[in-house]
C-alpha cells in the first residue's frame, strides 16, 4: 500500500517535535528553574474535583487512561513501522471510532492509510472498503477521493452504476 501523502506526514510529524539546541537549553533551565521552586503543603497540593465527591470516591487521584487499544497499536505498527509511537497513538484514537480491528484493517487493505482518518468521513457518507476498489469512469473510487472529489459525490455516482445496472 502506497500512500504519497503518509511519508509527509510522518515527517512533518517528526520536524515538528525535533528541538534545537536552543530549545533544549530553555528546557534545561526552566526544568532547573522549576526544581529550586519551593514545594506547595499537601494540603495544598490535593487533587482537583469537588471535594466532597472526592472523599467518598477512596482514592484522591484521577485513573490512569489509555488512551488507544493496544490491538489497534500493534495492526498499525505491523502497516507502519517507522511511524513514531505519538503518532500511531493519535490515530489508533480516531480509528477506534470507526469500529472494531477487523473493519478497520478493511479499510486498510482496501487502501487506506493508518495515518488517514478521512475513512471516517468516507464511511459516514455511506461507503465501505470494498467501495474503494470499484470503477467510476477511468479511477477507481480510491482514486477519485485521493484526487479531492467528496466523499458523498462518490456515493450517488455508484448508487446511479447500480441503478443503472440493475435496470
Amino acid at each position: 500500500m502506497h500512500d504519497p501523502g503518509v511519508d509527509a506526514v510522518i515527517q512533518q510529524w517528526t520536524s515538528e517535535r525535533e528541538q534545537s539546541a536552543e530549545e533544549v537549553e530553555a528546557h534545561r533551565i526552566a526544568t532547573s528553574w522549576l526544581a529550586e521552586a519551593p514545594q506547595a503543603s499537601p494540603a495544598a497540593s490535593q487533587a482537583p474535583g469537588i471535594p466532597g465527591q472526592r472523599g467518598a470516591a477512596g482514592a484522591g487521584a484521577w485513573a490512569a487512561l489509555d488512551s488507544a487499544d493496544t490491538t489497534y497499536l500493534d495492526a498499525m505498527r505491523q502497516r507502519l513501522p517507522d511511524a513514531p509511537d505519538e503518532l500511531l497513538v493519535a490515530a489508533a484514537g480516531w480509528w477506534q471510532m470507526l469500529g472494531d480491528v477487523r473493519e478497520a484493517e478493511a479499510w486498510w487493505d482496501a487502501g487506506i492509510s493508518p495515518l488517514d482518518q478521512r475513512a471516517l468521513d468516507y464511511r459516514a457518507a455511506g461507503l465501505n472498503p470494498d467501495d474503494l476498489a470499484k470503477w467510476l469512469g477511468p479511477l477507481t473510487v480510491l482514486e477519485h477521493l485521493r484526487r479531492g472529489s467528496a466523499p458523498a459525490w462518490c456515493v450517488a455516482r455508484l448508487s446511479r452504476q447500480r441503478r443503472d445496472a440493475a435496470s
